[in-house]
């Protein structure tokens, strides 16, 4: 009996030995690896970004409609408080208004694609289009050039990012989700914001949440009470001598 406990004992390490080493193997090759070992062996867009200071970004991507927007910009105004903008080509030929009084308010804006669609499985020439006709249509109406990207979906892989990296973009992805699309309430909304956000964090929201307007006044000024400022990502980031753990965290070179 001792001995058959003993055999299958063994039988069962060696099963759990194998099942590790596939499994290590496995996530090794699919850039999990990065996630798990922090020592990425894939390119990771920019999620947040090591600062000693309080300093935070918070962003809102446009896709759908404008109803809820000037109360976000009314807020932000009120606060004193710049903002990132992701704009999908389609809303900002839809809105061209809108897209001139983000700009003309001060605030910073980036691409959020063309067509909205999952962009890592689009090629190398199907991204570069995204990328150029969407930019292109926001400098159109501001006049100035856009070098941040965010991913439709918060989806990529390799191609995508060396793709925008080659083209002058700054791929940005977040590493606090307000999930304002879901249309929770604002204080829902904000607390998740609250709770989540540290140093060099990015915030996701999007133009026209239901209640996001009316969370982003609660979320500005109890961060601001608790010693955080807020800035652009464009000047939240670090543009060269840096790199990218495998959580997205971007760390100056020392």
């Amino acid at each position: 009996m001792i001995r058959t406990f003993k055999l299958k004992s063994a039988l069962l390490a060696a099963v759990a030995a194998v099942i590790f080493t596939v499994l290590s193997v496995t996530v090794y090759y699919t850039g999990a690896y990065a996630v798990y070992f922090g020592n990425t062996t894939r390119l990771v867009p920019i999620y947040s970004v090591e600062r000693e200071d309080k300093t935070v970004a918070i962003s809102f991507d446009c896709a759908w409609g404008v109803e809820h927007t000037d109360g976000i910009l009314n807020a932000l105004k009120v606060s004193g408080v710049k903002a990132t903008w992701f704009m999908v080509e389609f809303w900002a030929e839809k809105y061209p208004e809108y897209v001139k009084k983000i700009d003309a308010a001060g605030h910073e804006i980036g691409t959020h694609s063309s067509t909205h669609s999952y962009m890592s499985k689009q090629n190398s020439e199907e991204i570069k289009l995204e990328l150029s006709t969407s930019s292109e249509a926001i400098k159109s109406v501001t006049g100035k050039d856009v070098n941040l990207f965010r991913p439709p979906y918060g989806d990529y892989d390799d191609e995508l990012i060396k793709t925008a990296s080659e083209l002058g973009y700054y791929t940005i992805q977040w590493d606090t989700d307000s999930l304002d699309w879901k249309d929770l309430s604002a204080t829902d909304i904000a607390m998740r914001v609250i709770g989540s956000v540290k140093n060099g964090s990015i915030i996701l929201m999007h133009n026209n949440g239901l209640h996001t307007a009316e969370a982003v006044p609660i979320i500005l000024e109890t961060l601001k009470n608790k010693g955080y400022s807020f800035v652009p990502i464009g000047e939240l980031i670090y543009k060269d001598n840096y790199t990218i753990d495998g959580t997205g965290r971007q760390i100056p070179a020392k």
